[in-house]
């Protein structure tokens, strides 16, 4: 067995390795640039080594900067993680001759896999099922037009070094596969330095499915079940489960029994994923497979019972598999929810800063949180944006959401923009609860982008109840301090209006020996709590259910977070209320007349000039932020009066880039 393992990785998933390796009793080692320097993956490893600046390029893209950490501290293998190298020939075959074991397939593997091209045609050779497509490089966007139209739109149009869902554009029609091919060339590149691009058929309605296969170097290979990922925006995932609430188990069977014999047919050895396309007739096509650990591991090992890090370590170590397919069972029920730092009000645009307040849901037996950041760290622009992967486990599928909603509940961020109120009206929706699920879910439930969540009236009710009590404990402590003016009216009293979103609710507030009864027109709820002045979380149970709320103060009032829903809340005693509907509401200026960058990130180029006449749909201009590029169109008909920005210039969100007559 490995003394020391490097991992060439950061974030959650260098976390998750150390773990790990600290539970086996080995050594590890954690790289990092300049921008990770107090990161909490090289706080956890037992030896840290800077490896260069903030870009990854320039740190953990650099080879020969992983091979002499390795050296210096005496490293025997390598887990790479997933992104970055994973996936990468070249530094499985430099590892290989500096005699540094890699902790993942062989390099002809490797090669054979990680080219989405050469993949598909070696799984075609194997028998496993593929989708139509042009598995040759794409020249150009007239020779991308030329080769959509054989195939036949909708297309996809992909990255061969691609994953993560960059370098991926859908395209309908010609302008679009001219677009797609440049966004997809330009993506790759910069993300994988690889900008061959290929195309192939889109399936319309699609569930995204894959096989989690695990190979040792003696022949053994197995297949663990599948992963149900087709909960995606822009072709990256947000949440994933195992199992699939669709496969049977015939459909089960052969799909991880095609999976074995591709990486049979390369002699794959370690963890790896087959990814298949799966129509609404359970017919299934051969997607890719990733030659590494998945972002979604966590809910396979939830349902098997293995660490699939520990079995990687083994495999690389030489050691047999002890398992054999007829030993895997499924168990349960386990979901995925990625929390990243981006801002879903603001189509999704990502969110850079501190996490000024950071506290994860409490782990336990259907709570597991994978993460690498802590109060207090940064979530840079150099990065992937994500914060943590939030794991729910049941007994059935509605226990595991549930558990999930729950916890989403319980997540609580503040310094940036984050996702979760997304993720819990996604977990919530009627049609992702009944697992009526494609790759379409969220363009057809949200085609207008996410908006927040309103309440029901219940759901409502239980804010008011909370939010009357909570008023009712600070006015109590307000009024108990001396010295204090005893002017009359100034005891506390118990009746309240609550004004949640933009309605009023009158309510009083009655003290009971458990906690609180809080009676609204002709309904009335108990409400119990341990509750203390100043938490941001409230944890209770409101008639025997239990819920959870985020509040923070926000002026006079409060905002309060519950089951997706943000609303600004004000409690006023009956008098206050009645003065209240006097005043009035302030309006936001007009900023129609600008163009905003609508995130953090590089002005990459400017497709207008002043006094230059646009049209709705036009692009205006490309903004790169996390690796991705964003195209700025004009929402209208319009003439250009000022530009307030030029190509190279860093932006801030909100930034006025350009401004029109």
């Amino acid at each position: 067995m490995f003394k020391k393992i490097l991992i060439a990785n950061r974030g959650e998933i260098a976390c998750r390795v150390i773990r790990t390796a600290r539970a086996m009793g080995i050594q590890t080692v954690a790289v990092y640039s300049e921008a990770d320097a107090d990161a909490l993956h090289v706080r956890e490893a037992d030896e840290a080594v800077a490896i260069g600046q903030a870009a990854a390029a320039e740190s953990y893209l650099k080879i020969e900067k992983i091979i002499d950490a390795c050296k210096q501290t005496g490293a025997d293998a390598v887990h790479p993680g997933y992104g970055f190298l994973s996936e990468n020939v070249k530094f499985a075959e430099a590892l290989k001759k500096a005699k540094i074991a890699f902790i993942g397939p062989d390099p002809h593997a490797v090669q054979a896999m990680g080219d989405k091209i050469e993949s598909k045609k070696l799984a075609k050779e194997a028998g496993v099922s593929m989708v139509p497509g042009f598995l040759d490089v794409i020249k150009d966007a007239e020779h991308c037009v030329k080769v959509s139209r054989e195939i036949g739109y909708p297309v996809m149009i992909k990255a061969s070094a691609g994953g993560g869902g960059k370098g991926m554009r859908i395209a309908h029609d010609d302008d679009e596969a001219r677009e797609g091919f440049k966004s997809a060339s330009n993506e790759a590149r910069s993300s994988f330095a690889d900008e061959r691009v290929f195309a192939e058929k889109y399936i319309e309605q699609p569930r995204h499915i894959e096989i989690q296969i695990l190979a040792d170097g003696h022949g053994h290979c197995l297949y663990l079940g599948e992963r149900e990922c087709s909960i995606q925006r822009r072709h990256q995932k947000v949440i994933e489960e195992a199992p699939s609430p669709f496969l049977d188990e015939k459909t089960r069977t052969a799909m991880g029994e095609q999976a074995v014999a591709l990486a049979k047919a390369v002699k794959y050895k370690s963890a790896g994923t087959v990814e298949f396309i799966v129509d609404q007739k359970r017919n299934f096509y051969f997607l890719e497979m990733n030659t590494r650990l998945q972002v979604e591991h966590p809910v396979t090992e939830l349902v098997t019972g293995l660490d699939l890090v520990e079995q990687m370590i083994r495999v690389a170590a030489g050691e047999k598999l002890k398992l054999r397919q007829s030993d895997v069972r499924l168990k349960g029920w386990a979901l995925e929810a990625r929390v990243y730092a981006e801002d879903p009000f603001r189509n999704f645009l990502p969110s850079t800063g501190r996490l000024i307040r950071y506290a994860e849901p409490p782990e336990g037996p259907s709570v597991r949180v994978d993460s690498g950041v802590y109060e207090g760290a940064e979530i840079s622009m150099f990065y992937d944006p994500m914060i943590a992967k939030l794991v729910t486990y049941g007994a059935d599928r509605p226990a595991a959401v549930a558990a999930m909603l729950e916890a989403l509940d319980a997540f609580y961020i503040r310094g940036l923009s984050h996702n979760i109120p997304f993720l819990s009206a996604l977990a919530a929706h009627p049609r992702f609860q009944a697992g009526r699920l494609s790759t379409a879910f969220i363009a057809e439930e949200f085609p207008d982008g996410f908006h927040g969540v309103t309440p029901d009236p219940d759901a409502t009710a239980d804010l008011v109840a909370v939010m009357a009590t909570v008023h009712h404990l600070y006015e109590r402590r307000a009024h108990a301090r001396q010295p204090h003016f005893q002017a009359k009216g100034s005891k506390v009293g118990g009746d309240w209006v609550v004004k949640l979103g933009g309605a009023a609710h009158a309510v009083s507030v009655v003290e009971t020996a458990g906690g609180f009864a809080v009676v609204g027109g002709s309904s009335s709820r108990e409400v119990i709590s341990n509750w203390r002045l100043g938490d941001p979380l409230y944890q209770g149970r409101i008639d025997g259910r239990p819920i959870t709320v985020q509040i923070d103060r926000n002026g006079v009032g409060y905002r309060v977070s519950h089951g997706g829903a943000t609303l600004k809340t004000v409690v006023l005693n009956t008098r206050a209320a009645e003065l209240d509907t006097f005043m009035p509401e302030k309006v936001p200026p007009d900023m129609s007349r600008f163009l905003l960058s609508p995130m953090p990130g590089l002005l990459v180029s400017l497709a207008v000039h002043p006094d230059e006449e646009v049209k709705a749909g036009q692009t205006l201009a490309v903004v790169e932020a996390m690796k991705m590029e964003n195209i700025l169109k004009a929402e209208r008909d319009g003439k250009v009066a000022k530009l307030h920005a030029k190509p190279g210039d860093s932006l801030a969100v909100d930034q006025v880039i350009l401004e029109f007559a």
